[in-house]
């Protein structure tokens, strides 16, 4: 066997386990670019027809840090930015699905939420929670008692990480809605 001959057996062995791994990097790759379906800047304008407050921040206290920390199953962030008033706060949250963060918007009306978007979508998979037959599953929920969802939220096969985020960040939006002078406004205003 001559030395060209040799050379092209040893090729063409690399460019048969080169195509035989390519599967497997690509599945280790990382997943698809992030799906911005609104900027975080246009949902807010939105929920307050076009003239936002300014963002204002909550500092959570150590009885709140501990109720969002049962909710999100991980320790809150020291603040959380939040846009809010008569009555109504919008919260930009993140929160893992799988391995990576989706983002959302969460309005909040007299303590109910009044709506809920997917901004950014960052997953491989369970991008249906985007979707209005999703999201609107929690207008007009509040949370219980036991800082549960009033009502129920179907699951998406093939998305159940994906829902059990938007559900975290639903009731921690909730919860931190209490806190704020908005809700305040609407307790006096209820008495």
């Amino acid at each position: 066997m001559s030395f060209m001959q040799m050379r092209m057996i040893i090729g063409f062995i690399t460019l048969c386990a080169a195509l035989l791994c390519l599967p497997m990097a690509a599945a280790g790759a990382p997943a698809q670019a992030d799906q911005v379906y609104i900027n975080a800047s246009t949902y807010v304008a939105e929920r307050f027809a076009g003239e936002p407050p300014a963002q204002e921040t909550l500092w959570p206290s150590s009885d709140l840090r501990t109720q969002l920390k049962n909710i999100l199953g991980h320790a809150p962030s020291l603040r959380f930015k939040y846009w809010g008033a008569g009555g109504k706060t919008v919260w930009i949250l993140d929160e893992i699905g799988k391995d990576r963060p989706i983002t959302a918007g969460v309005t909040i009306t007299d303590n109910r939420i009044e709506d809920v978007q997917v901004l950014v979508f960052r997953e491989s998979r369970g991008w249906e929670v985007k979707y209005e037959f999703f999201t609107s599953q929690f207008a007009n929920l509040w949370l219980d008692r036991d800082q549960q969802l009033s009502g129920k939220v179907d699951n998406i096969t093939g998305a159940t990480l994906s829902v059990k985020a938007m559900k975290r960040m639903a009731k921690a939006a909730l919860l931190m809605h209490r806190a704020t002078p908005q809700a305040q406004t609407t307790l006096a205003d209820a008495r």
